[in-house]
């Protein structure tokens, strides 16, 4: 039946160049070519089954991608928290020292590099007051990291999901072949 119902559409001249222009020239030879397949001379099943594989792949590539930047943008948080907790160390040394808000104050070279490092600047000479004001500049920069990342979580979820439909949309097509085949053989018998 399912060979009939075929043939007859591949009679029809309309399918048939439409057929023959998608895998002669189209998007799906595009995609299999990505993958490093040819359509010439492929059955139909093939040529889907490629395209879906490529398709699968792309996506695994993307959610690769989009894992790499969700544990930078990990790294980073973790990072400007260490920062922070240096800072209100360095602060609360200050203060306990009775240090007045003006009053010029040393913090080491290694806290000094990673404010630089994080485009945080110190303005003027490092006082008591202006400690504080960098202890907000960093905890604003964890704000927006965790902001980012959690934009950085949703994208990778909508990766995964499409991951995985790609190859649930595989997989069924597999299923639908392997039925078909049955069901031919199946009517010859």
């Amino acid at each position: 039946m399912g060979v009939l119902a075929g043939s007859a559409l591949m009679y029809n001249n309309s399918v048939y160049h439409s057929v023959s222009a998608a895998f002669g020239q189209g998007a799906a030879k595009n995609s299999v070519a990505q993958a490093g397949g040819d359509l010439s001379g492929s059955d139909l099943e093939a040529a889907l089954q490629a395209v879906q594989n490529s398709r699968a792949n792309a996506l695994e590539d993307q959610l690769r991608e989009q894992l790499k930047a969700v544990q930078d943008r990990n790294a980073k948080i973790a990072e400007l928290n260490k920062l922070l907790t240096k800072l209100n160390v360095a602060l609360k040394n200050v203060e306990k020292n009775g240090a007045s808000p003006d009053q010029p104050i040393e913090i080491s070279d290694e806290v000094l590099d990673s404010l630089k490092g994080n485009e945080i600047e110190v303005r003027g000479d490092l006082t008591v007051s202006e400690l504080q004001r960098l202890i907000e500049s960093v905890k604003d920069s964890i704000d927006e990291q965790s902001n980012e990342q959690q934009m950085d979580m949703i994208k990778l979820q909508e990766l995964t999901n499409k991951r995985n439909e790609a190859f649930d949309t595989m997989t069924d097509l597999i299923k639908k072949m392997q039925d078909s085949r049955g069901t031919i053989i199946g009517n010859m018998r």
